[in-house]
């Protein structure tokens, strides 16, 4: 290392220990948000705001997606350095941050609330920015950060809307954070194996001419259908019934039974609350699927859009189908992973101290458990190399499968050099013989101040670290770049939505009703 370099370092992470507290104040206010997919407005609002204080320039609604943004910060010449912040919550999670089950003042249950948490992504990955922002202004270091903001994560959204129009096609590398997930994906970044291909897409039946189901009972004199008959039309709902039952009930044919490939789906409303004497003019469904390539994929569509058209026929419907969402698996990146580990192993794995383990302790003795001396994970405190990480996962995998579960930061490393990395979020040890904590305890964990804090310190040092390797060491970016092309080159795989693909936007996605601080489920 440099003496530049390591100077720069310890200059980011000062400024990221020195503002952890204002840090974490921010993190509370987009995680109290809890916005859903494509309506993440208020926590798009804040983060452009935030950025253009801190001398970004900012696209506001980037890629024509009102949620997204994109935002530039330049000191000279230099490497464009990429990463970003996601900040969707899901519907159905409200919990508060407290150590027992309950929404959020004056939610439902049912709001939505942060889970992963996406809250924590974004204001690690800003910690790690503007961290680095400040060590280049010391220490003259040239380069631009390029920070874009990522609704819809949990649709794979934003991520291929923003490939398509080119937003990434600028950056020399980019970081991808979250927190973590499944073991052994803790404190480490991964290998070889990286997330496979996602498809979602939403079927909506339409029942546009009711009156012509029956037209033999129909009375030609009166003006409107002879007592209502036209109610004796399936409706766009029985068409909905046909689609999920058949593709569920097809489920076992669809696929193997490895590989690690699931199938997901979601109604989305219309507003029919009311029912009148006439059938269902329209109703949606949303099916999603992750598999581990595209093959696989392409398999499930066909059956589905076999089962839309047989079920619209049946209900006296007409099917139409719109894309949310159709994602490339992801390329591996040997040279960032081992540098953005290497800074990891450097900031080392976060640490809770006696406020969080009273936290946690809180919680167990809520849920009529014995509070432990040492209530936490025990591998959210220590790390795990790349290598490792690889090969304890790859136990779970059949031999032939190269990709594991799906997230959409797999578009993004189509462009660049990529490194996907993991550090811990609050999770507690299960007790043997208790079964595991419910879901509200990480959902919990993740809002509460003394919990979420060791995340933020660790991922945003470990991104500004890493971002400052690559802006000083230009050997290390090169090759990484090299591997990249050499990997594309020996695989290509083009994007799979056409370059004007619209970003759903305008679908009945589940949002809030009220105005201001006012909102109900």
């Amino acid at each position: 290392m440099t003496a530049l370099t390591a100077e720069a370092k310890r200059t980011a992470q000062a400024w990221i220990d020195d503002h952890l507290t204002e840090l974490t104040e921010w993190h509370t206010h987009i995680w109290e948000l809890a916005e859903p997919a494509w309506r993440e407005y208020r926590s798009q609002e804040w983060y452009v705001a935030r950025l253009r204080e801190e001398g970004f320039e900012v696209e506001d609604g980037s890629a024509g997606m009102p949620t997204a943004f994109s935002a530039v910060w330049a000191n000279g010449d230099g490497p464009t350095l990429l990463t970003y912040a996601e900040y969707d919550a899901v519907p159905g999670n409200s919990q508060a941050a407290a150590t027992s089950e309950t929404p959020r003042a004056g939610l439902s249950r049912f709001a939505p609330g942060h889970t992963d948490p996406h809250s924590v992504l974004g204001i690690s990955t800003l910690a790690g920015v503007l961290a680095t922002k400040h060590a280049m202004t010391v220490h003259g270091i040239g380069g631009t950060l390029k920070y874009t903001g990522e609704p819809a994560e949990k649709m794979h959204g934003s991520k291929v809307v923003h490939g398509l129009r080119g937003y990434y096609d600028d950056a020399d590398a980019i970081v991808s954070f979250h927190p973590f997930y499944m073991l052994p994906l803790c404190n480490t970044a991964r290998w070889d194996t990286q997330c496979g291909a996602y498809y979602s897409k939403v079927y909506s039946f339409i029942c546009d001419e009711p009156e012509t189901w029956q037209l033999s009972s129909a009375d030609p004199n009166s003006p409107i259908p002879a007592s209502h008959s036209a109610a004796r039309a399936p409706g766009a709902n029985v068409a909905l019934m046909q689609m999920y039952t058949a593709s569920r009930t097809m489920l076992d044919s669809m696929l193997p039974a490895t590989g690690g490939w699931s199938f997901s789906d979601a109604i989305l409303s219309d507003g029919q609350a009311t029912a009148d004497n006439l059938p269902q003019r329209v109703a949606r469904i949303q099916f999603s699927w992750r598999t581990p390539d595209i093959e696989m994929a392409e398999h499930i569509l066909t059956i589905l859009d076999r089962n839309a058209q047989a079920a619209a026929s049946m209900a006296h419907c007409a099917a139409e189908d719109r894309w949310i969402a159709r994602s490339r698996p992801g390329r591996t990146n040997h040279v960032m992973s081992e540098t953005l580990y290497a800074n990891l192993a450097d900031v080392g794995a976060p640490e809770y101290g006696a406020e969080a383990i009273a936290v946690a302790q809180e919680i167990q003795r809520s849920l009529g458990r014995e509070a432990t001396a040492k209530p936490f994970l025990a591998e959210t405190e220590q790390l795990i190399t790349p290598q490792e990480a690889e090969r304890l996962l790859r136990e779970h995998m059949p031999a032939w499968q190269r990709n594991w579960t799906s997230d959409d930061y797999v578009e993004m490393s189509h462009y660049a050099p990529l490194v996907r990395f993991y550090v811990s979020r609050p999770a507690l040890q299960p007790v043997p013989g208790e079964g595991p904590y419910p879901a509200w305890v990480m959902n919990a964990l993740g809002g509460i101040p003394e919990t979420i804090a060791p995340t933020i310190l660790t991922a945003g040092k470990t991104v500004s670290g890493t971002f400052l390797d690559l802006l000083t060491k230009p050997e290390t970016l090169a090759a990484a770049k090299q591997e990249f092309a050499d990997r594309v080159a020996a695989e290509p795989m083009p994007a799979l939505l056409p370059v004007d693909f619209e970003p759903p936007i305008d679908l009945p996605w589940p949002d809030y009703s009220g105005t201001e601080e006012h909102r109900h489920w």
